[in-house]
């Protein structure tokens, strides 16, 4: 054995039978890779060893100047630069160029004397994403470290600019840094923003009251019986005890049984359609690979309490990202736009969806839930009105069984008076302690979103002067018809 093969098998840092297995992988080929993206110190070693049939072979290789921030969005590419993971994957047709050709006719000495055809090169196309690095690295930080500070399994947030549908930040943890993926478990990979589906939970009480309104059941001054009571043998009851409560109230306090009584007065196709058009079990249309379109339930009969638990967040199953979406369209006050994970100008017009006076009473009543005696006040954000929903869902087992592991939700829009941002924190199964929403993933949400606020100059918009609106308990009762 000489010694040529030992130095190159040391340099490589391979044992003498596995180099030579590579060596004699392919007799009948006229090149082969020994080894690929070697160290400049092993260039250097195995350049001076001037071993004949041995070359070194310059290769780029893609490099992410920002490391672990957006990793999980964007992806990374393989060794040979093609997208395997994030949008390096989605968008690799457009990310790779198309090398030129040439066939030629060539004398006896080598030179060149025809040209027979020519390809010319195609350049890959640039793509500029609407992630801002900025609002990414707060919305990441921020994240990163109350998943770690719970002991939670993971979590998700995502950010979009409610004008104009582009999403801002996109994060998930746990993450990675692509310029080193050593050590990294394969679920690290994942974007959970866009492919982990949870039953949202109380975030989708905004969309039932606005249903209730749109339908005629209620009106905005309406106070509904909110005393606990039983369907088909299940108890419905409220965290706290409220006989009766205002629209504002039901939201405010988070009521289920609320929030069912609407549900129950109402067709339950007229709550599933607005459920859909909002945004929920449908795909966004951003094109990332692993992106779930959620689910929402196709049920021939539908039991009360079937219709009483999806009005607060059971029986449909929707990914971070849609539920940013449903949000979204609350704070452009009904008109649904689609995302876009790439700068948009100019700006899509949208669908209207529902009818803008009631999504903005909505909206409106969504203000209580920060304010003292609601269930987000962790969620508020200094010298800005917020309009936030808080949720707490459990988790269903490998048995198809509910157990006692949750996941914790806020979902809102800021500032309230003028809606620029749309913000979802989600925290799956904190293990510290706590595991509302409102104690779980509202400090997140009011970290992030009050740094994103500064970060853009929005002018604050204080506080409401007037709150007749948001009224929560009253000494009359109103009835709810059919429930």
């Amino acid at each position: 054995m000489s010694a040529g093969r030992r130095w190159l098998a040391s340099a490589l840092h391979l044992s003498l039978s596995t180099l030579a297995e590579r060596v004699n992988s392919n007799p009948a080929g006229r090149f082969i890779y020994l080894a690929r993206q070697v160290s400049p110190q092993q260039a250097e070693w195995i350049d001076k060893l001037n071993l004949p049939g041995i070359n070194l072979r310059e290769e780029s290789r893609r490099f992410y100047p920002a490391g672990h921030v957006a990793a999980n969005l964007i992806g990374f590419t393989n060794i040979d630069g093609q997208g395997i993971e994030g949008i390096e994957k989605s968008f690799n047709a457009q990310l790779t160029g198309k090398p030129g050709s040439r066939l030629v006719r060539k004398d006896k000495f080598g030179h060149v004397i025809e040209n027979i055809t020519e390809v010319n090169p195609v350049p890959a196309h640039e793509l500029q994403l609407s992630i801002d690095e900025r609002l990414q690295t707060v919305t990441e930080d921020a994240l990163d470290n109350a998943v770690i500070w719970n002991k939670a399994e993971s979590g998700a947030a995502v950010l979009i600019n409610i004008p104009t549908g582009e999403i801002l930040s996109m994060a998930s943890y746990p993450d990675f840094n692509p310029n080193n993926r050593e050590g990294a478990q394969l679920d690290d990979f994942r974007n959970r923003a866009i492919s982990d589906t949870f039953e949202p939970g109380s975030t989708v009480k905004p969309l039932v009251i606005m249903t209730a309104l749109q339908q005629g059941i209620v009106q905005p001054d309406s106070v509904i019986d909110t005393h606990p009571f039983t369907l088909d043998g299940h108890r419905i009851r409220d965290v706290g005890y409220y006989p009766e409560l205002t629209l504002t109230g039901i939201l405010q306090k988070s009521s289920d049984t609320g929030v069912s009584h609407l549900s129950l007065a109402m067709p339950v196709q007229k709550l599933m359609d607005t459920y859909k058009s909002f945004g929920f079990g449908v795909p966004t249309g951003l094109g990332l690979t692993g992106e779930s379109s959620g689910l929402l339930p196709k049920r021939r009969y539908w039991s009360d309490l079937d219709r009483a638990t999806f009005a607060f967040g059971y029986g449909l199953m929707v990914t971070p990202l849609q539920l940013a979406h449903v949000y979204a369209t609350i704070g452009s006050f009904g008109i649904y736009r689609p995302l876009s994970i790439t700068k948009v100008d100019p700006p899509v017009i949208g669908t209207r969806v529902m009818p803008e006076e009631l999504v903005h009473e909505v909206e409106h009543m969504m203000e209580s839930v920060a304010l003292p005696g609601g269930g987000g006040t962790k969620a508020a954000v200094r010298d800005y009105r917020i309009a936030v929903k808080t949720g707490t869902a459990k988790k269903i087992g490998d048995d198809g069984k509910y157990v006692d592991k949750y996941v914790a939700y806020t979902a809102g829009v800021a500032p309230a008076s003028n809606p620029r941002f749309a913000l979802v924190v989600v925290i799956n199964n904190p293990q510290n302690g706590a595991y509302y929403g409102g104690a779980v993933s509202a400090p997140v949400f009011s970290q992030i979103m009050g740094d994103v606020l500064r970060l853009e100059n929005v002018e604050p918009d204080g506080m409401p002067a007037d709150s007749d609106h948001l009224l929560v308990m009253h000494g009359s009762h109103v009835a709810v018809p059919g429930s």
